[in-house]
């Protein structure tokens, strides 16, 4: 036994992110780590590697107490992790990234840089890794990035390494090479921890499981004879709660429809339409391309090929500006560094999407901005202290609120709401809900990005299922958890309908 968790609990202010961690990893096993967005696997594993602090809980590695204050702590134990995001010096060698912070120095201080690279090859070469010691990793491929930072936690003596999400970026090819080297090193009789979302990933690598839910373990034991419905089930299980009722309305006109909207390696043929009066679902995890669309349609990310239709009329969006000019608003998923102006009044924030409106001689007209941001801050029920009152002092739902009605005053018609619920408490989702479902009465078209699947069950009339950039089923309302999870996170399944096919 390597390492045994019990009773982990970590809280991010007001948010729980976990309440009862436990896991049991053996030397010699892959245990897979699993759970929805959310239910607290990345914070588990970076307890364990001594990036985050636990406020409870006890860990044992081999069989002793510790507690790791930093990752050098837990790296000089013998625990390492490969992140999802690399970590590396970009402008440095293969080598000089393996032995940064441990170099082999000549007299005087002077790095040997012949004897690193002579051993950094022969450890390349060991382990059968495509790679040259002195290649530099601004160059690497994500899968080169990652077997840089295998073998530096082989060769600093790690016995567990922790893999996060190691293939949500990674082509077909480089995806199966990640699998032989997590083989390798069991075979080695290293533990290997290894979260993922991909369930047709578990039986090419995983020996025993242990799954998440809302920041607790609800399961724990041998993958064998554990079957993908029982897994989801785990996963899912939660009781709906009912934080909003939503009645359906007959869509109206079509508004926005996107044909083979494409970007190399983001986005592969998407295509979808919104009418008036609709809130369509978008779901999916994390890394599926939900949010690039989104950014793709406002003009923020460019586009390798497709056509957008905006009210039946070919538009040509390559920045924001011709995007609100079109009638599109993007409710970003990060209100504060996209969304707002943080260190602006309420009254700046909701005009500045259609300035002319409130400077008709290209003078603001402040009476006319204090009209504006008095009727939305009372429509839209924002709590403030006044129209002058700075936008980053207000909550996070008024936040949300005073992105809304930004777009609302811009006379937008499409809305893109991405994760329009992060961050905010039970009362304010429900308010947030309250607006998108007045906009679509009055004739909008909204698509709704969010992780929170009962929530997007319980709002959306339809819901699209993305994954690895591809729009995979159109699911009706009265769709299941288990069914969108499983649309998400499995490769091919009969049944499952391909957008445009």
């Amino acid at each position: 036994m390597l390492l045994e968790l019990e009773g982990i609990q970590k809280r991010f202010g007001g948010v729980v992110a976990l309440r009862r961690g436990d896991l049991r990893a053996e030397a010699g096993e892959v245990h897979l780590l699993l759970g929805e967005n959310g239910a607290g696997k990345s914070t588990l594993m970076k307890i364990v590697a001594g990036m985050v602090q636990p406020d409870g809980g006890v860990i044992r590695w081999r069989g002793q107490p510790v507690s790791f204050r930093a990752p050098a702590e837990a790296a000089a134990h013998g625990i390492a992790m490969v992140h999802q995001e690399s970590l590396l010096a970009p402008h440095l060698t293969v080598a000089e990234n393996i032995f940064l912070g441990r170099e082999d120095r000549l007299p005087f201080g002077w790095v040997n840089r012949r004897r690193m690279m002579e051993r950094a090859a022969r450890l390349i070469e060991e382990h059968h890794f495509p790679l040259q010691a002195d290649w530099r990793v601004e160059r690497l491929s994500p899968a080169g990035k990652q077997l840089v930072e295998i073998c530096r936690a082989i060769y600093h003596g790690s016995s567990l390494l922790i893999f996060d999400e190691p293939t949500s970026s990674l082509s077909e090819a480089e995806t199966q090479e990640v699998f032989r080297i997590v083989r390798t090193l069991r075979e080695r009789h290293m533990g290997v921890i290894y979260i993922t979302h991909r369930l047709e990933e578990l039986r090419a690598v995983g020996d025993r499981v242990t799954i998440l839910r809302d920041g607790e373990t609800v399961h724990s034991g041998p993958l064998a004879g554990l079957s993908t419905e029982e897994i989801i089930r785990h996963m899912v299980g939660r009781e709906l709660e009912a934080i909003y009722h939503r009645e359906c309305l007959p869509p109206g006109e079509e508004l926005l429809r996107v044909e083979g909207l494409s970007r190399r390696g983001v986005l592969h043929d998407i295509r979808f339409t919104l009418r008036a009066r609709e809130i369509v679902g978008l779901a999916g995890l994390v890394g599926a391309g939900r949010t690039e669309l989104c950014r793709a349609l406002f003009g923020l990310d460019p586009v390798d090929g497709g056509r957008v239709f905006v009210a039946g009329k070919e538009v040509h969006i390559r920045n924001p500006r011709q995007a609100v000019a079109a009638g599109l608003a993007l409710i970003p998923e990060d209100r504060q560094r996209n969304g707002l102006a943080v260190l602006l009044p309420i009254g700046h924030n909701l005009t500045h999407a259609r300035l002319k409106a409130v400077s008709p001689h290209g003078i603001i007209d402040h009476a006319a901005e204090r009209r504006t941001a008095t009727e939305f801050i009372e429509r839209l029920r924002i709590r403030a202290e006044s129209w002058r009152q700075l936008a980053g002092k207000l909550s996070g739902g008024n936040q949300q609120k005073v992105v809304v009605g930004k777009w609302l005053f811009s006379q937008a018609r499409v809305f893109l709401f991405d994760e329009p619920t992060r961050g905010i408490d039970v009362a304010a989702k429900a308010e947030v809900f309250h607006i998108m479902d007045e906009l679509a009465r009055s004739g909008a078209a909204i698509l709704m990005v969010s992780s929170e699947l009962p929530e997007l069950l319980q709002v959306a009339d339809r819901i699209l299922v993305m994954r690895q950039g591809r729009l995979v089923v159109e699911l009706p309302r009265g769709a299941t958890q288990e069914e969108v999870m499983r649309h998400a996170m499995l490769e091919r399944e009969a049944g499952v309908r391909e957008l445009g096919s």
